[in-house]
């Protein structure tokens, strides 16, 4: 999706009281929209509400919500928690990172997924689970991720 600086002003003027104590919310809208924060839009916010860029990006690097790079279509997370990897989590990760061919922490060249490291779902009955989007599929092996990444990719979403 193409940044649009007018949209991004629209945002901004929304927050007419108190402008600079907006901040969290109007990054919050911001990413709302793009699914990140778009460099392009922190420079507008410094000039519109004279704030420097550091310490925007301070608050972008803060708190975990932000991304400042978009990401996937579609988020895949593998969980690691024990039972998880334990019963196979790591060869669906390292299956998932080669059929994509991204690493961990990476979004497919098309922007259709990002895969991501779950430290644990708390489903260690079900184990091992992989989420796309907020879908949870339990006791998955490689031939039904397989499967998966088939669906999404074909999913006119």
């Amino acid at each position: 999706m193409k940044v649009s600086l007018s949209k991004i002003k629209k945002i901004i003027h929304q927050y007419d009281s108190d402008r600079r104590g907006a901040l969290l919310p109007l990054l919050q809208d911001i990413q709302a929209v793009y699914g990140y924060v778009p460099k392009e839009s922190v420079n507008l916010i410094s000039k519109e509400l004279s704030i420097y860029p550091v310490e925007i990006y301070g608050v972008l690097t803060f708190y975990t919500q932000f991304r400042l790079i978009p990401r996937g279509k579609h988020i895949i997370k593998v969980c690691h928690g024990t039972a998880c990897h334990v019963m196979g989590g790591k060869d669906i990760l390292d299956y998932l990172m080669k059929s994509l061919e991204i690493s961990e922490g990476k979004t497919t060249s098309d922007g259709m997924f990002t895969l991501e490291r779950a430290a644990c779902l708390g489903c260690c009955g079900m184990a091992p689970v992989v989420v796309v989007d907020d879908n949870f599929y339990s006791r998955c092996t490689i031939r039904q991720v397989g499967k998966l990444l088939h669906k999404y990719r074909s999913k006119k979403v």
